[in-house]
């Protein structure tokens, strides 16, 4: 109940932001509406108050949002403003079109995932490394711009924009799917090591169990607490293309709704808006019933043995080195003048630029150097902000549930527009509308292994024993659940930064001309093929913290889960016989 309660407070209050977002901006949303329509065509008085009276603007914006609520519970989601025509049927082409791109662009990313899963359950130990990190942390619309023009433009292998056919489909899910795919392929491959070091994989080996059907119960036995993220990947694949949408020219429903936010036409985004939160929600009750399927029983009866965390040792020459490159590039270039502006336009790497110039002459070494405590301090402290929330939402199943379906259902730049419509573009905004939809991953996974770990036998033993609840939480539940999250947060910082910089190429964070990262990237995508180091650079520097946050972030939360395996225990008993018998004879 209290979940349903959650799911339709949140949805009322998202649908209410995006029906005042005109007058949340301070703008007249007749001449929003008017230079949309002809951008020609003078804002005279009379123009605007016919369109006021065409669209009925002249009601107060609260009575406009009940007529539409009202309309809505008839199936109507009303009529453009901008083109008059019916917006269901834009809606749903512009869904269609979303969903197939998702489904490919999934498809990829498991394909990804599983190149990266493999070598762990063949070798039985390691991880996916910082390579998935890497993977992860690509731009995707620099990756779509660079597939774009290799592809598309120099081999003209493949289409480079619209959408007439399954060719059209190849580029954007490949630029979608290889970043969803690193991340998802990370979080597999840090919890098998734990699980393929239990007893019963040996005893299936030792029975002559094929490794096929112990790799799959092997990933059968990890999934469950990470299947929530695999609906969260698949949302956000939808509503979250909205750059590779733009690059591609492809008219899914992320593109609809940012086209109808720019001109404000409230009717199509509300119900572009809709229909993105529909879907979460569909995709979190999807991934409920699919977690509760895969663990039985057992979570109803308090029977469920949970696998022993076995964090990635990491060389600490690998974390060492990573960092020195990246503090070093961007010490030199604080060194340097960010706003310079040299005759030299588009130079190619020397030693007086030694990553070359931008489009303007200004040396993207000083600017990248510049451009990271905005960016890399932004993501940092909404990363941690994120944790924070989710480990107190994580315990508050009910409450969160719903929330998180909605938050995640939420493009960034949806809520980048609605929060610059209040406050204004800038690194701020940009930093409070990527914290308002980061939180859900962290929080879903803190509750799928909070439910898990207060279903395990070990603390159904610890209640008869006599343990308090307060000894509970604090000794089992909490450092069973922090590690893995921890390590989930860090893993997620490229991410954020890069929903950063995904914002500043929008227009939606930082302005120009401050050296952010997702300005670079901007900047430079108009000429990657003439000057690619300047957009090289701030995607190597993502990747370079990418790998960064992996390393230093395999070693949080050591103690992630109170269950003892069985096999340690065990070996452990029969190394103490093995000492008694020695000392008895």
């Amino acid at each position: 109940m209290k979940g349903a309660l959650t799911r339709g407070g949140c949805l009322a209050a998202v649908l209410a932001a995006v029906g005042l977002l005109p007058w949340l901006s301070g703008n007249d949303p007749a001449l929003s509406v008017l230079r949309a329509r002809s951008a020609e065509q003078e804002p005279t008085a009379e123009a605007l108050h016919a369109i006021r009276v065409d669209l009925g603007l002249d009601s107060p914006p609260l009575a406009l949002l009940g007529s539409w609520a009202s309309e809505l519970l008839r199936g109507d989601l009303g009529a453009s403003w901008v083109s008059g025509t019916p917006v269901l049927p834009s809606v749903t082409a512009g869904l269609q079109v979303s969903l197939t791109l998702m489904g490919t662009a999934l498809l990829v990313a498991i394909v990804v995932a599983g190149a990266l899963v493999v070598p762990v359950l063949v070798r039985g130990r390691g991880s996916a490394g910082a390579f998935a990190a890497m993977l992860a942390a690509v731009p995707e619309f620099l990756l779509a711009t660079v597939a774009l023009l290799m592809c598309g433009v120099w081999w003209g292998w493949l289409p480079t924009s619209g959408w007439q056919g399954p060719a059209h489909l190849v580029l954007p899910a490949v630029a979608l799917g290889v970043p969803a795919g690193g991340l998802l392929g990370r979080l597999v491959a840090d919890m098998l090591p734990g699980v393929l070091d239990e007893r019963w994989v040996e005893l299936w080996r030792g029975s002559g169990v094929s490794r096929s059907r112990v790799a799959g119960a092997a990933l059968r036995r990890v999934l469950p607490p990470l299947v929530p993220q695999f609906g969260m990947v698949a949302v956000g694949l939808t509503g979250g293309a909205v750059a590779v949408e733009s690059v591609f020219a492809v008219p899914g429903i992320g593109r609809t709704a940012l086209g109808a936010a720019k001109a404000q036409d409230v009717p199509l985004l509300q119900g572009a808006v809709l229909a993105l939160l529909a879907l979460g929600l569909a995709a979190g009750g999807l991934a409920a019933v699919v977690r509760r399927r895969l663990l039985g029983p057992a979570l109803r009866d308090a029977g469920l043995t949970l696998p022993t965390a076995r964090p990635v040792r990491v060389r600490p020459a690998v974390p060492v080195a990573l960092g020195a490159v990246l503090l070093a590039t961007i010490g030199w270039g604080l060194l340097r003048d960010p706003y310079a502006v040299t005759t030299s336009r588009l130079a190619a790497p020397s030693w007086a630029h030694p990553l070359g110039t931008d489009g303007l002459g200004r040396d993207v070494l000083a600017r990248l150097g510049h451009g990271a405590a905005s960016t890399v301090g932004t993501a940092a402290a909404v990363c941690a902000v994120s944790f924070l929330l989710a480990m107190a939402l994580g315990f508050l199943p009910r409450f969160a549930e719903g929330a998180s379906d909605i938050a995640n259902a939420l493009p960034p730049v949806i809520v980048g527009i609605l929060v610059a419509a209040v406050a204004g573009p800038g690194t701020g905004g940009a930093a409070l509308a990527v914290g308002l939809v980061s939180w859900p991953p962290l929080a879903a996974h803190a509750a799928a292994l909070a439910q898990e770990v207060r279903a395990s036998s070990f603390l159904l033993a610890q209640r008869a024993i006599g343990a308090s609840p307060r000894w509970i939480l604090t000794r089992h539940v909490l450092p069973s659940v922090a590690g893995p999250v921890a390590r989930h947060a860090v893993l997620r910082l490229p991410g954020i930064a890069l929903a950063l910089a995904s914002l500043g190429f929008l227009g939606l964070g930082a302005q120009p001309p401050a050296p952010e990262w997702g300005l670079l990237l901007d900047e430079s995508r108009a000429y990657v093929e003439r000057a690619p180091w300047a957009a090289l650079a701030p995607a190597v520097a993502l990747a370079l913290l990418a790998g960064l946050a992996v390393s230093l972030g395999s070693g949080i939360g050591g103690a992630a889960r109170p269950v003892r395996s069985r096999s340690r225990s065990r070996s452990r008993s029969r190394s103490r016989s093995r000492k008694e018998f020695s000392l008895e004879a």
